[in-house]
């Protein structure tokens, strides 16, 4: 059988082939809700070979076609590790051909043993994928066409390798600060106590994404980790920055929507209302003004106050949606409380946007600008996932997994915010409406 789905994409052939050669394309293209994922991309797409992970140790290993290669009209992939590749067929052929000057068609041939239904839902992903990415791209020339270096901490997370690789995929420099021993050409010893005076040189903005993860039961033990994992790290880090003379003129932290508190209800909560009460909004403020040394120094700091960022592959969403998919989902109490989501894709063009956009700084709240009840939320993601959400966890329930003090500052929250610097400066978000961006996660049909 052969599959074949086509699209036109508002950009140059040239720069549609360009960008499927740089690295992260591999990742950007990947369907979020698959259990797989990129272990290495092709170093060529005319000879070079891509890794995926597969469940129970297998791997996909996908080899380019010299024969095939045709810069900028076409290249392909053949499945060649066994023992999936003695099984299954899979030769995948890309195409490309200018429709216009500023327009591309693409074109994905499959020739594979697998039924075309088992393929459709990946293909309308990574079409709709690539085409907002390239319109992401055509959108950042307004704020510089420069390539610039980015150093970035927690490279290896959920926002963080989503990041990275819309950075290359748009022509820039990544630097991953590890705090391990480098494995790669691209990454540098983080010391988050005592940065090296290099490692920041030849830098041009920095990403400060790293931070214990905020899920679990929140332990005085637990709460101290997320405390310390913040704030001594970045303040360290924003020293390293103000003092490094040939390095970054950026400095891009990681905050939260906690600022605000957990119970504020219909209050619609803009960069300018006050902090609220509570651990998190106790950390974030503190965390926020850790960045001050690099403040001080004249670097322009940005602090992205992130809300709920949806991804199958991690989060609230990557927790709630097996349960959904099986029928057992539903909205948590009354759902009455006020969800602030945000597309992950929405989320790393607010990061791409503070690091170049010079108009931008101080904290920005990175939400969709249509936020949502509990309740709405699950409807949308039953009707999304085709389910039905006939059953609602009691208020109780989060308190099993988060203790009382977590499920109050996290899955009761009640925070209805709203994107105003983001909006006053005409940012463009991909999917402004939670049917529209969860749709896309789940490659249905928009």
């Amino acid at each position: 059988m052969v599959f074949q789905r086509s699209s036109v994409v508002g950009a140059p052939v040239d720069e549609v082939f360009d960008w499927h050669a740089r690295p992260g394309a591999f990742a950007r293209l990947a369907p979020p809700w698959q259990p797989v994922h990129p272990v290495a991309e092709a170093r060529s797409l005319r000879d070079g070979a891509a890794v995926l992970a597969l469940p129970g140790g297998l791997r996909w290993v996908a080899a380019h076609d010299p024969d095939a290669y045709d810069p900028p009209h076409r290249f392909a992939d053949r499945l060649v590790s066994p023992p999936l590749s003695t099984v299954l067929r899979w030769v995948h052929t890309h195409d490309f051909a200018a429709e216009t000057e500023r327009s591309t068609r693409i074109t994905d041939r499959v020739d594979t043993s697998l039924p075309g239904a088992a393929l459709r839902s990946m293909f309308t992903y990574r079409h709709a994928q690539l085409a907002d990415d390239l319109d992401a791209l055509r959108r950042s020339r307004a704020w510089g066409s420069d390539q610039v270096t980015v150093a970035v901490t927690g490279s290896g997370g959920l926002v963080g390798s989503a990041l990275t690789s819309l950075l290359t995929t748009s022509g820039h420099r990544v630097v991953r600060l590890v705090r391990g021993t480098p494995k790669r050409p691209d990454e540098r010893h983080w010391d988050v106590e005592r940065p090296a005076e290099d490692l920041l040189r030849g830098v041009d903005a920095v990403v400060h994404l790293a931070g214990e993860p905020l899920f679990g039961w929140f332990t005085d033990a637990h709460k101290a980790a997320v405390r310390d994992s913040r704030i001594g790290p970045t303040r360290a880090l924003a020293r390293r920055a103000a003092h490094t003379p040939d390095g970054p003129r950026v400095f891009v932290s990681a905050s939260g929507i906690g600022y605000y508190g957990a119970r504020r209800g219909d209050e619609v909560l803009t960069e300018d209302s006050p902090r609220g009460e509570g651990f998190l909004a106790d950390v974030v403020a503190d965390w926020e003004e850790a960045a001050a040394p690099a403040a001080e120094a004249g670097l322009r700091c940005v602090q992205v106050r992130t809300g709920i960022a949806q991804s199958p592959r991690g989060g609230q969403l990557g927790f709630q949606w097996p349960l959904f998919a099986a029928g057992a989902g539903g909205p948590i109490g009354d759902g009455r409380q006020w969800s602030s989501w945000l597309g992950l894709d929405d989320l790393t063009d607010i990061y791409l946007r503070a690091v170049l956009d010079t108009g931008l700084s101080g904290p920005l709240n990175a939400v969709a600008p249509h936020p949502v009840r509990g309740r709405t939320y699950a409807l949308v993601l039953a009707s999304v996932l085709r389910r039905p959400a006939l059953l609602p966890a009691p208020r109780w329930a989060p308190g099993l997994v988060l203790g009382a003090e977590g499920a109050k500052e996290l899955a009761l929250a009640d925070q209805r915010v709203r994107p105003e610097r983001l909006l006053s400066a005409g940012h463009h978000f991909r999917h402004p409406w939670l049917d529209r961006a969860l749709a896309h996660l789940f490659g249905r049909s928009r």
